[in-house]
């Protein structure tokens, strides 16, 4: 397995953990005490405003640690180039998390066209955003295995 398939593994495990656990924590502290917060507008601005930095600095985190850890137990220095295939790679990974979060995106406003209460866009948006993310490395670990 090269390393850019365990760094996409590492990624889907650590998107994983940070969704859940953001998750419990939001109904634990938030939604359990008072179910009529899902129609607040501003709850559901303040969870995505604390979301995307958790995930983003929880990844990097993650990932620090995976190269050190990496590197201590395989020996192997991480890759420093990416060659014309790796681009394509991610080219290809990119283009299926956007048609994927696109799609998500256009059902959440349809969810407000059909009159569906506020949260139910709400969660659409958010679990389309982390269905984008795993699928776009799901598409990595494939196309390094293919070959492409």
């Amino acid at each position: 397995m090269g390393h850019q398939e365990k760094q996409s593994i590492v990624s889907i495990i650590g998107s994983i953990v940070v969704m859940g656990f953001y998750s419990m924590y939001v109904y634990r502290n938030y939604i359990a005490g008072d179910l009529e917060i899902l129609n607040d507008f501003q709850f559901w601005g303040r969870s995505f405003l604390f979301l995307i930095p958790i995930a983003i600095v929880t990844q990097i985190v993650i990932h620090i640690v995976f190269a050190i850890a990496n590197r201590i137990i395989t020996r192997e220095d991480i890759p420093g180039f990416s060659d014309e295939r790796d681009k394509l790679i991610e080219l290809k990974a990119i283009r299926i998390s956007h048609w994927i979060f696109i799609f998500g995106f256009m059902t959440s406003m349809g969810s407000l066209a059909l009159g569906m209460k506020p949260y139910a866009m709400f969660l659409i948006l958010i679990s389309s955003g982390f269905l984008a993310s795993i699928a776009s490395e799901v598409a990595k670990i494939v196309y390094y295995r293919k070959g492409y």
